[in-house]
């Protein structure tokens, strides 16, 4: 008897590993770019958050929180650069991690995106989200509003 394949991927646990829910094309922005571009390429990409940096060197990440807080605080957000608001910070988590250290990582550093990959190195290989990781364990759509 054959063995019967299904097209629906393996159930998603607590113990998944990042990589299988991770981003892996991640939008980068230079360091000199302008708020107002950062928030385009945000809305144009659907991310939450960009790199910040080239392919050779990354420098930072810049999350749509950083930006809330930019354009409420700043005086003349349009002459900010990406540089000025980005984190420096860089949170790393290995692919291999599973979903759960990854929460508890976001939750101990108070960040909603994760930088995936080797740290040490900078070779980045994809980010994921608190959404990402909320959405793979209860499912989109499964939470209903009260």
């Amino acid at each position: 008897m054959a063995a019967q394949h299904s097209s629906e991927p393996p159930p998603i646990s607590p113990d998944t590993e990042i990589w299988r829910l991770m981003t892996r094309a991640v939008a980068r922005i230079s360091p000199e770019a302008r708020l107002n571009e950062a928030a385009r390429k945000l809305a144009a990409v659907g991310a939450g958050a960009l790199a910040v940096g080239t392919t050779e060197s990354l420098v930072g990440i810049v999350s749509e929180r950083d930006l809330t807080r930019a354009y409420g605080r700043a005086e003349d957000p349009a002459a900010l650069l990406v540089s000025d608001v980005a984190s420096t910070d860089l949170i790393w988590c290995e692919p291999s991690s599973s979903a759960t250290d990854a929460a508890a990582l976001m939750c101990e550093r108070g960040v909603r995106h994760l930088l995936v990959g080797d740290g040490g190195t900078a070779d980045l290989q994809g980010i994921v989200s608190a959404r990402d990781l909320i959405e793979a364990l209860i499912g989109p759509g499964d939470v209903s509003r009260q």
